[in-house]
């Protein structure tokens, strides 16, 4: 019995004509034949959590997630929404396609991310769920690759829409500065594994599921989208000495060291950033921050919980 599969596809990234010939060509390619295919496009208003909704309502086996980042994380935050739900797969046609770099999903290439969700091998993956609190009340979301405050946030928030569509992730680079003089350190309270709260201090907190950014950087050597668990990054720099710690941490220590040494030991905090690893957190904050969500600007908030679904998606 072949797969029916549901294909979740953002208009505004792709024509339904090219993928439907990437599909065709793909099953030309395995000799893997879906049983079905059913269309579900995504809108505006609703970037893909209702069309997930209805191709699993409809009995799709594997429902495949066609766009960017936006769309791949509604689908896996309906998905993720109950227990044993279909398998999932990437077709990625966004800008950054973080979770599709990690997982080493073709980019670029339609027909070859077709061809590796038809050959039906299924790997179980980590997803990670949020419960964001704000001034108006609580919201639940997934996330796969990282979410959090600080410079990351900023950046997102500075960043032109127009020039990151003629100019995709590189547009990020252009609000980097403006990102650094508008980040201010708060103070927080954290719990980790429900253990005790400690108070901290810091302006950038990052959460992730895996760790790769474009271009092969990888923030956060030790998260691994099938361990279990949460990898906690905080940022306390303020003064120059303390970034020139926290790049010789990230570029040197945690970076081309462990790589020349092909050290697999856990990667090293420092004066100015701590580095944990945990299967749930909780942040409360002393005032409202901007939030981002799988490089997603969401808004502010005034405190989140975040924990790990080990194993949650059935990844094709």
């Amino acid at each position: 019995m072949g797969d029916v599969i549901g294909l979740v596809w953002n208009p505004s990234k792709v024509e339904e004509y090219d993928l439907h010939t990437a599909l065709a060509e793909a099953v030309s390619q395995t000799g893997f034949t879906p049983d079905e295919v059913l269309w579900f496009a995504t809108t505006v208003d609703n970037p893909g959590q209702d069309a997930t909704g209805d191709a699993i309502r409809a009995g799709c086996t594997v429902v495949v997630a066609a766009g960017g980042d936006g769309t791949v994380r509604a689908v896996v935050e309906r998905l993720t929404a109950d227990a044993d739900g279909p398998g999932f797969g990437i077709i990625p046609l966004g800008t950054g396609n973080l979770f599709a770099r990690n997982l080493d999903v073709p980019l670029g290439n339609p027909k070859q991310a077709f061809a590796r969700i038809l050959e039906r091998r299924a790997r179980p993956i980590d997803i990670g769920e949020l419960v964001l609190e704000r001034e108006t009340g609580r919201e639940r979301h997934a996330f796969t690759v990282m979410a959090g405050f600080g410079i990351d946030a900023q950046m997102i928030a500075e960043t032109d829409d127009e020039l990151k569509a003629r100019a995709g992730w590189l547009a990020y680079v252009e609000s980097l500065g403006r990102a650094f003089q508008n980040s201010e350190p708060v103070n927080l309270s954290i719990s980790t594994d429900e253990g005790d709260t400690v108070p901290d201090r810091g302006h950038t907190l990052l959460i992730a599921n895996c760790g790769t950014l474009q271009g092969g950087a990888a923030l956060l050597p030790d998260a691994l989208l099938d361990d279990g668990l949460l990898d906690l990054m905080l940022l306390r720099a303020e003064g120059v000495v303390d970034w020139l710690d926290t790049l010789r941490n990230l570029v040197w220590d945690n970076g081309i060291m462990r790589k020349m040494l092909r050290d697999d030991s856990e990667a090293q905090s420092s004066d100015s950033i701590q580095l944990h690893q945990a299967k749930s957190a909780r942040v409360t904050l002393t005032q409202p921050v901007l939030f981002e969500i799988d490089g997603e600007a969401v808004g502010e908030v005034t405190g989140f919980s975040a924990r790990v679904l080990p194993g949650a998606l059935q990844m094709r």
